[in-house]
């Protein structure tokens, strides 16, 4: 596995559904912007969006523009499909990514496009966007340069 690379998932197994407190990010992401909840009286960020934050119970949320870049928290490879579907697109890297510029919150992604042996907890990444089947567009990350 040291030179293969790194896959993204496949986008027939893909199904968003969104709620009033997660549409911002998915309007966001449609942009190619990365966003994340931050309550607009504390200043906390938290992901996933939920109707009150957990610091100070309020209900107002921004959504800031994030620099699209992280560090890698943690991540797997998966190389055995669970589904037949998933087979043409081993290995995938399911991944933590931390993000610094909102207060190093983690969103669940994936690392894609770059050799599995390159990857590494620690590591920085960037932001690229997938467009799925449905129209909608989704945040994925491959290693910075």
């Amino acid at each position: 596995m040291t030179d293969e690379i790194a896959k993204h998932p496949p986008s027939q197994l893909f199904q968003l559904v969104t709620d009033q407190w997660t549409a911002p990010f998915w309007e966001a992401a449609q942009q190619r912007r990365l966003t994340v909840a931050c309550c607009s009286e504390c200043n906390i960020y938290r992901m996933p969006p939920t109707p009150f934050c957990p610091h100070c119970l309020s209900q107002k949320i921004d959504w800031p523009t994030l620099s699209g870049v992280g560090i890698i928290y943690s991540f797997t490879i998966v190389s055995k499909a669970i589904f037949p579907e998933m087979e043409a697109s081993l290995p995938y890297v399911p991944c933590l990514i931390t993000l610094p510029d909102a207060g190093n919150i983690r969103l669940i992604s994936n690392i894609v496009d770059v050799p599995v042996n390159r990857i590494a907890i620690g590591a920085s990444v960037k932001v690229i966007w997938a467009s799925m089947p449905d129209g909608s567009v989704v945040p994925r990350f491959t290693l910075k340069d």
